[in-house]
């Protein structure tokens, strides 16, 4: 019988340094070839899904934390944020020196300082881990050099906002805008202390998946997810068989059904072969 399967990108189909697992590769393409469907189901945008990442093959795309779906090039759902609330955030984050991007689907629009902030962040990595350069350049590299500066950030267009790590605590961010987002630890683990996501509120994974298996028809007691940050959470515990991966924080991990090895110990291939699903 046929399922759809939902993957997370970040710390689940990607490693720390941001390289795919030949493994995980492996596991999509073979489980697609057995009448399966496989979905990302990411907290980046679109602009953020690099060619080696679509390259894996896909049926379609769930971003923005559950903002955007996508499927056979027919954009089911997309939400933005007002102009009004990018104004308030742009506003806070620069008055108290937060470096942050702007995720649209036709690109990350960063602060003044982010992409310097974010060269800082991988060199400082490369120059403690010299034996991770080679996948720290493959991986991080191409998200660094696609950050788009000097545009306008008050846009109409913009999917969620990421932020870096500061001297701010995301304790208090979060009570800045709580009211008009959902605030996040962020799931990229080298953007420090403090660092976050904010989205649509009332807009999660979970919601995003009800709106496509609805769609497709398909019964929710054939879904699958796999994750390991807190945006995840949601999605793992409205499908029939959410996965944890073995690198998972720790309240995810509580949540789901099932905990599979780490990405690099092919946790992918080894949960889809459990399941059958190879």
């Amino acid at each position: 019988m046929q399922k759809i399967i939902f993957m997370d990108i970040d710390g689940t189909l990607v490693n720390d340094h941001g390289i795919i697992p030949d493994s995980a590769k492996q596991a999509v393409r073979q489980a697609r070839e057995n009448g399966h469907l496989v979905f990302i189901c990411t907290g980046r945008s679109k602009a953020e899904l690099f060619p080696e990442i679509l390259e894996v093959g896909f049926d379609g795309i769930i971003g923005a934390a559950g903002g955007y779906i996508e499927i056979d090039e027919e954009v089911l759902l997309h939400e933005r944020v007002s102009t009004e609330d990018v104004e308030h955030l742009v506003a806070y984050f620069d008055e108290h020196g937060i470096d942050y991007y702007l995720e649209s689907n036709g690109g990350l629009f960063a602060s003044k300082n982010c992409k310097a902030h974010i060269r800082k962040i991988i060199d400082n990595f490369i120059m403690e881990n010299p034996h991770a350069r080679e996948e720290v350049e493959k991986g991080l590299q191409p998200f660094h050099d696609c950050l788009i500066e000097g545009e306008n950030p008050i846009r109409d267009d913009i999917n969620k906002i990421s932020f870096l790590g500061s001297d701010v605590p995301i304790s208090e961010i979060s009570r800045e805008f709580e009211a008009k987002f959902t605030v996040i630890s962020s799931t990229v683990p080298i953007f420090g202390e403090n660092s976050g996501e904010l989205s649509v509120p009332g807009i999660h994974k979970a919601t995003a998946i009800e709106i496509l298996i609805n769609h497709l028809k398909i019964d929710k007691q054939n879904t699958f997810a796999y994750g390991d940050g807190l945006n995840d959470l949601e999605m793992l515990e409205y499908v029939q068989y959410g996965i944890a991966m073995g690198n998972a924080k720790e309240p995810v991990k509580l949540a789901a059904d099932d905990i599979t090895d780490t990405h690099d110990e092919h946790g992918i291939y080894n949960s889809f072969k459990k399941y059958g699903l190879l």
